[in-house]
């Protein structure tokens, strides 16, 4: 039947805020008007603002065919010159309010073997003439955080479907839209008006503990503790705790709210975000392992290109090499870096064919009363030992000269900087003066930048 009614057992929620809605236990807002009761149907008081519908013709039903011809059976427009019934206004009750009942009947009787395409006109009649009546069941429902015109939206839209599933032979049809207008409102309320979604499991319990807590608080003339509601409701606090922290969900707070006092800092400054830069922390680490495993000119290339975002072009013109060659070794090292970031063990630095003699090479040769000491390939860490021994050996027989000749030096790193400073130091303690010499611009301004200058010839 359309008037039954449905049970709500009613509960208010203290946690949510103050717009949170009293729902029933099927989810939906619970002081709604019980459908079957007439003062909260059709004894409502009127509302001076609604609108009335004046021209909804609901004596026309069954004219007969042609233009106001009762036998016509077509209802259509009145020809020329024929007699038109008079209107009838629209049917109320004894309240002054409008009859549902009796325009429902009418429009069956009316839309009765009409085509699809002529009952759409019937149809918008009986909206409109109901829709003060859907505008008094939304405006029951104000105040609860919701705007009145989406409630008002919401209620139109049950409306239509009432009329729209409306059977005459099965009951009043002012019950029927009561209760598929308030049941539009309640879903609405249950799945609408939620700011952030919460499993229904934790809805229905939030519903149980709003009813706990306001039994609790009668009881004990003071707020339930969580130990005391899980007890009553034979759930365990854990659940309790996540209904009550969920229950906020329903108006949470905006991001772009202020702070407070005088700053002008939002909420949303205070949230933390994934740092880029912490989570690349692992492959820094990594990749600055490896890098001490490359050969000095490799790195230093890699530097220069990543850290100092100098072209192709200009590392070329720095290590007197084409641009094509930057490029190769470019490529030779990064490929050997991510190759070594993915093993467990990474493989050992393998020298091309041209870059075969960067190995360290020292030498120590008499020329008369000089001792010079002939350096080739690149001067690292793993070659600094041998160049310090051989400056040391070269100072302690006391020569008028030592001359470092770096003509085939291709680069210099820290390692083979500090031999280079420690034999320096060795030969001013002895006396004996010690040259740098013809070393490469690269390689040169490396020893300048370190207080070591080399002379080009």
């Amino acid at each position: 039947m359309f008037g039954q009614t449905t049970r709500d057992d009613t509960a208010v929620i203290g946690t949510a805020g103050a717009d949170t809605p009293t729902v029933d236990d099927a989810g939906a807002v619970t002081d709604t008007p019980a459908v079957d009761d007439a003062e909260a149907v059709t004894d409502t008081p009127a509302v001076t603002d609604t609108p009335a519908v004046a021209d909804v013709p609901v004596t026309d039903v069954g004219a007969g065919p042609g233009a106001g011809d009762p036998g016509s059976g077509t209802g259509g427009p009145a020809a020329p010159g024929a007699a038109t019934a008079p209107v009838a206004p629209p049917p109320t009750n004894d309240r002054g309010l409008e009859d549902l009942d009796a325009a429902a009947l009418a429009y069956a009787a009316r839309i009765e073997g009409l085509p699809p395409e002529r009952r759409q006109e019937a149809r918008d009649d009986l909206v409109r003439f109901a829709l003060p009546f859907a505008g008094r069941l939304a405006r029951r429902y104000r105040g609860r955080g919701e705007p009145l015109e989406d409630l008002e939206q919401v209620a139109r839209l049950g409306l239509v479907n009432a009329v729209d599933r409306y059977d005459p032979e099965r009951g009043s049809f002012t019950a029927y839209a009561a209760i598929t207008i308030v049941g539009e409102i309640k879903r609405h309320f249950r799945d609408r008006t939620w700011g952030v979604h919460v499993p229904r499991r934790l809805r229905d319990l939030i519903l149980e503990v709003g009813q706990a807590t306001a039994t609790l608080t009668s009881e004990l003339s003071r707020a339930p503790t969580v130990a005391e509601l899980a007890q009553r409701l034979e759930t365990p606090e854990e659940e309790i705790l996540a209904a009550l922290e969920s229950a906020a969900g329903y108006s949470p707070a905006s991001l772009n709210a202020p702070v407070g006092g005088e700053s002008s800092a939002e909420f949303g400054d205070l949230v933390g975000e994934s740092d880029n830069d912490l989570e690349s922390v692992d492959d820094r680490v990594t990749v600055s392992g490896l890098l001490h495993r490359l050969p000095w000119r490799e790195r230093r290339i890699l530097a220069m290109r990543f850290y100092g975002n100098q072209t192709q072009a200009e590392i070329a013109a720095r290590f007197g090499i084409s641009q094509m060659h930057v490029s190769r070794l470019l490529s030779r090292a990064l490929t050997w870096l991510r190759q070594a970031m993915l093993a467990d063990t990474p493989a050992p630095w393998q020298a091309g064919t041209a870059e075969a003699d960067q190995k360290t090479r020292v030498s120590v040769r008499q020329n008369g009363d000089r001792v010079v000491v002939q350096v080739g390939g690149e001067v690292d860490r793993d070659g600094a030992d041998q160049l310090r021994r051989a400056m040391m050996a070269a100072v302690t027989g006391q020569p008028r000269e030592v001359v470092v000749d770096l003509t085939d030096v291709g680069g210099v790193d820290a390692g083979g900087i500090a031999a280079l400073l420690a034999g320096r130091d060795a030969a001013a303690r002895t006396g004996v003066p010690l040259r740098l010499s013809r070393a490469k611009p690269a390689v040169r301004r490396s020893l300048a930048a370190a207080g070591l200058p080399a002379r080009p010839d």
